[in-house]
């Protein structure tokens, strides 16, 4: 199915619409990377905010459902900024990232550590200062093992060809 996705983008105007933009639009490219980058941290920092919160590590003072209800703008916002701008990348070389295992892994991360955030930030919302229990940190806990994940997967993306030795 990969596959078929990667060489139907392959031979769309949407490639060639974005290898255009990344090639001919001075500056687009670290531009774009940083955006992508920003948007992450803010996903991040909100979502290991948080789970650290409903954990009971951090910010024990601070109500969890205010927490929830500051940062899920953050979080969310952050989404769609990693979304729209690491598009770019995938429709520029699209081999380049579903070929690659490494991708595989940050995606599948991601899924899960979208959902689990999502259901943190729930339970964070309708919590009005009632203990959480223990359900509500072990979803917050793999959440954080969920990111951490995407993250390292993300920066390795690059550098797969170490992970997986090919002959080409």
């Amino acid at each position: 199915m990969l596959n078929t996705l990667s060489q139907w983008i392959s031979q769309s105007q949407m490639r060639d619409w974005a290898l255009w933009a990344l090639g001919n639009i001075p500056g687009f490219p670290p531009i774009i990377q940083s955006i992508h980058l920003l948007s992450i941290c803010a996903i991040v920092a909100s979502a290991v905010f948080l789970n650290l919160r409903v954990i009971g590590v951090a910010a024990r003072a601070q109500s969890v459902t205010e927490m929830s209800h500051r940062l899920r703008y953050w979080a969310f916002g952050g989404l769609l900024g990693a979304f729209c701008s690491g598009i770019f990348f995938i429709l520029a070389r699209p081999t380049r990232y579903f070929d690659n295992p490494v991708f595989h892994i940050k995606f599948i991360a991601l899924l899960v550590a979208v959902i689990l955030s999502a259901i943190v930030f729930s339970i964070a919302a309708k919590r009005e200062e009632k203990p959480l229990a223990g359900m509500a940190k072990i979803i917050a806990f793999v959440s954080l093992c969920a990111w951490i994940l995407v993250i390292l997967a993300g920066r390795w993306i690059a550098y797969s060809e170490y992970l997986f030795w090919r002959d080409y």
